[in-house]
């Protein structure tokens, strides 16, 4: 890899929110004189950021967006959609579907994915005001030994904000792996912020998550209504149990931004300039670097 695609790589992982494309303009207006097919190379980091990042597309078949991640990709390099049961092609640098197809994924857990699907939607539209949401079976490899009852499912979330009018965006990505053999459930919950009005300060945060669902009670009878019952039962722990983690650490965050507000601020700042004299900013045009400021030079 040339020197000219790691930093353009680079400088695509590390883009903002939202501002993708602004990092593709520049990208371009850099190196188009000199490289004209340094995009066609940087597709591999345009992939993994957007799979990372859960970037969203628009499908025929949905009246909301989906969600691109490496929990949805098929061996192909199309991405399939659990809710419409559709697969799409994704062009990762703008960012858009298309050619859907008819495609059903063949887990062994199709009733758990939709029960998770409608706890997961009303949890998501309750909580976030632009929320995209997903529920993904994760096939095991096809080299290995382990049962495919044992397959887990992919839950994602991200809720986007973008205000370029007032010089911020922000992200909130949440994915979790839930095993319905061992009820286990792991994933991570991150926030990023940028915020460039006179400045540029951006918020990175990670939180991993692992948590334990209690098994559900074996029933005697196994009529369909029981399974059902137990289906929907399964699936309203695990949202309760990403509501609560997640709510934790929202309180988490908010509770460290007032101690870097009250504290950490304060310690980066000198409340008087080394006169010990307040600085009178009407008359700053007036000072003289050196000797007015050091209290007492000549004129």
């Amino acid at each position: 890899m040339s020197s000219t695609t790691e930093i353009a790589s680079s400088f695509i992982q590390d883009a903002p929110p939202g501002e993708l494309q602004d990092v593709v303009k520049d990208i371009q207006s850099l190196t188009s004189d000199t490289d004209p097919f340094l995009l066609s190379r940087l597709k591999p980091a345009f992939q993994k950021y957007n799979e990372e990042q859960l970037a969203t597309a628009e499908l025929p078949a949905r009246t909301e967006p989906v969600i691109i991640s490496k929990y949805n990709r098929l061996p192909d390099g199309r991405y399939f959609d659990s809710e419409s049961n559709t697969s799409f092609d994704f062009d990762h640098v703008t960012q858009k579907a298309s050619k859907p197809q008819s495609y059903t994924h063949p887990s062994p857990h199709r009733d758990l994915v939709a029960s998770l699907q409608k706890s997961f939607s009303n949890y998501a539209h309750e909580h976030f005001p632009s929320a995209t949401y997903g529920v993904y079976p994760t096939m095991p490899a096809e080299d290995s030994d382990t049962d495919s009852n044992s397959s887990s499912l992919a839950l994602l979330l991200v809720s986007n904000r973008y205000s370029p009018g007032n010089f911020w965006n922000g992200r909130w990505r949440s994915s979790y792996v839930f095993s319905p053999g061992t009820h286990d459930i792991s994933g991570t919950i991150a926030i990023t912020v940028h915020y460039y009005e006179d400045g540029n300060v951006s918020l990175t945060t990670r939180k991993p998550v692992h948590m334990a669902l209690s098994p559900p009670p074996v029933s005697s009878s196994s009529s369909s209504d029981d399974d059902d019952h137990a289906t929907t039962v399964v699936a309203a722990e695990v949202v309760k149990k990403i509501a609560a983690a997640e709510k934790a650490y929202q309180i988490e965050v908010n509770t460290a931004f007032v101690a870097m507000n009250e504290e950490g601020f304060k310690g980066l700042r000198r409340q008087l300039p080394v006169t010990r004299q307040k600085v009178e900013w009407e008359k700053v045009g007036g000072y003289r670097l050196g000797g007015d400021l050091r209290g007492g030079g000549q004129r």
